[in-house]
């Protein structure tokens, strides 16, 4: 029995909390790369990461439920700070400098993909327009000869009828 408290002996809390500091922002030091370097087995230092953050109320669930107007103004916010000032936004709101910096390439480029589209939209309109134009312009010619051929049937009617009482009288 004594072998295993001594097989899970507590790791003293100012290393734990050294090594918690390290995994979160700004560093953001990866849990295998601790791992290397403290030989602490990844669980035991993946264990300690995520119960820090849920102390602190920043679960990786948490940051992923941001709405994009949040995140827009978040960029907005941020935009203007140095890294030393970002980061320390970051840390005060349980945020990553790579998620803001995810999020201002995004907002950078979101015109840029409604661009592309509209122009080959306007493309498309342009050569619908045009089918559009010869079809009405072939649908006018037809119903005039529809037309043309309608009264020439009248006519054969009403000449066959005019023949037919020539003949009686």
């Amino acid at each position: 029995m004594s072998e295993k408290t001594n097989k899970y002996m507590p790791y003293p809390e100012e290393q734990k909390e050294a090594l918690i500091k390290r995994m979160l922002p700004p560093e953001n030091k990866s849990i295998a790369e601790l791992s290397r370097e403290t030989g602490i087995n990844r669980s035991t230092l993946n264990n300690w990461k995520r119960k820090a953050q849920k102390n602190a109320g920043l679960t990786e669930n948490n940051n992923k439920n941001f709405s994009s107007q949040q995140k827009f103004l978040i960029v907005i916010e941020t935009y203007t700070m140095n890294e030393a000032e970002l980061a320390a936004y970051c840390r005060s709101n349980g945020l990553y400098m790579e998620q803001i910096n995810q999020w201002r390439n995004t907002c950078m480029n979101a015109n840029d993909s409604v661009i592309k589209p509209s122009k080959e939209l306007q493309g498309e309109l342009n050569e619908e327009k045009k089918r559009n134009k010869s079809l009405e312009k072939e649908l006018k010619r037809k119903e005039k000869a529809l037309a043309e051929t309608a009264a020439l049937l009248v006519l054969r009617k009403k000449w066959d009828a005019f023949l037919e009482e020539n003949e009686e009288d």
